[in-house]
């Protein structure tokens, strides 16, 4: 019986895919910095809701909906610049109160990160040229359907990304527990809305075409 995928590509895969998710990028300070005000819990409801945003684009790359993106520069950078104007949003919010240091992570709270992490994916084109440009270099005649191969290498990337930013929380967790001890009132708000800040300014650059 053929394998579904040329085992051959397999490891370089694996290994591409923890280099891609090791780059700093949004996703990554963003989790930092929820993780370090707000604890391990939050931060895991956070890698929920960029996780939903990367499979949603896997999803439109196998209905072929991503070559739109590409293909039309305009609405590249109409979701490019949602996605910066959503992170200095989130900014905005945080210096406002919403930010403040809160280790508890009541179930508005994680909902509401979990919804943020997925916007903030659905709206970083980064991600369609992640799926569009790079995953079918992967994929090989003589093997399952091209769909099917582009399943299985989206699927693993996205168990890749679970364990990188799940890395990334636990770590700035445990380093947050004493530093939000320091850290409170406006203080804490003025760290996270200039971390997000940053991120935007990070993201705005990353995803210029």
């Amino acid at each position: 019986m053929t394998a579904p995928l040329d085992p051959a590509i397999i490891a370089p895969f694996l290994m591409a895919m923890v280099l891609v998710e090791l780059t700093p990028g949004p996703n990554m300070g963003w989790l930092a910095l929820v993780s370090l005000s707000r604890g391990r819990t939050a931060g895991m409801a956070a890698v929920a809701g960029i996780t939903v945003g990367l499979a949603a684009w896997l999803a439109a790359a196998l209905l072929g909906l991503t070559s739109f993106v590409l293909t039309y520069p305009a609405v590249h950078e109409v979701i490019r610049w949602a996605g910066v104007a959503f992170l200095l949003w989130l900014g905005w919010e945080a210096w406002r109160g919403d930010g403040t240091a809160d280790r508890d992570a009541p179930e508005a709270t994680r909902r509401a990160l979990f919804l943020r992490g997925m916007v903030g994916n659905l709206l970083n084109p980064k991600a369609a040229v992640f799926y569009v440009a790079l995953l079918p270099t992967f994929i090989r005649p003589g093997y399952a359907a091209p769909l099917t191969q582009a399943l299985i290498l989206g699927g693993l990337h996205l168990m890749i990304a679970v364990f990188v930013h799940s890395l990334v929380v636990f770590s700035a967790a445990g380093a947050g527990r004493g530093l939000t001890e320091r850290m409170q009132g406006p203080r804490a708000r003025a760290a996270m809305a200039a971390g997000l800040v940053l991120i935007a300014v990070w993201m705005a650059w990353q995803t210029q075409r």
